[in-house]
């Protein structure tokens, strides 16, 4: 009998992208069926906290909080350069003018907020609000300013915010490394070789999407927070890179990092 595993992700357009080959048995894998949840990613991080997933994306940053319990896969994950989240603010202003403002971000758990702790400047409240209501609470005026993540990145101008900080290209030049903003983990009790036959599915299951895109839209685009095409494909190009396939020595170098001091 095949063995079911409970699989964590996030309704992102990179990771049904990633993942649709596997939901929808687009690969063979004789072994392992899967159940699939899908939920916000701080939502998907309280659950690994508890050991609700067998796998399960999960911020990078947290990641250091779930070793006893969880190995990370080599792929599946989202790193990369040029992706990471953006503090923007509703008037054109500097990291001086927000060191004491309200912040909106998206969960305390999230790689945005481990990046905006790293990078020291703000010692101001921080308001939790799930990804895809930081735009609002900042252009209504809940919050001076928000870290913006996902779609996020590709749309606020249409809600008249400024940019004022790119929390990746500082990580960047300070580390030289790709910035890991979300991993793949298994439970460590699953053993090697289901942890092995894993990364090669998601391998896989992301060589099908590439191969076939028109036949994942449908479900890519049925999840997405932002349905406009391009958008959505700006996402798929910004998230999905070549570390999706194999996190490879300079991105398990970056998880390290990003975690060290957690």
């Amino acid at each position: 009998m095949p063995k079911t595993l409970y699989l964590g992700i996030s309704p992102c357009p990179n990771d049904t992208f990633i993942f649709f080959a596997l939901i929808h048995g687009k690969i063979g894998l004789p072994s392992l069926r899967f159940e699939t949840a899908l939920a916000d990613v701080q939502q998907l991080n309280e659950a690994a906290l508890l050991g609700t997933f067998d796998v399960v994306k999960v911020s990078a940053a947290v990641y250091a909080r779930l070793k006893e319990s969880y190995v990370l896969l080599r792929s599946g994950g989202a790193l990369g350069w040029g992706c990471g989240p953006l503090l923007v603010a509703r008037t054109p202003v500097g990291t001086p003018e927000l060191a004491h403002a309200c912040i909106a971000v998206p969960g305390s758990l999230t790689t945005a907020n481990r990046l905006l702790q790293l990078h020291g400047f703000h010692s101001g409240r921080v308001l939790i609000k799930r990804y895809d209501e930081i735009l609002p609470a900042v252009a209504h005026g809940e919050a001076e300013a928000g870290l913006v993540i996902h779609e996020g990145r590709f749309t606020y101008h249409r809600y008249g915010l400024h940019h004022v900080l790119d929390l990746g290209a500082w990580w960047e030049q300070r580390t030289g490394l790709p910035l890991p903003l979300g991993c793949i983990l298994a439970r460590k009790d699953l053993g090697r070789e289901t942890h092995l036959a894993l990364e090669e599915a998601i391998r896989r299951s992301l060589d099908y999407a590439q191969g076939h895109p028109e036949e994942a839209a449908p479900y890519v685009r049925s999840l997405a927070q932002e349905m406009e095409e391009a958008t959505i494909q700006e996402h798929i190009d910004t998230f999905v890179t070549s570390y999706s396939r194999d996190l490879g020595p300079d991105g398990l170098r970056a998880v390290e990092m990003l975690t060290a001091a957690v």
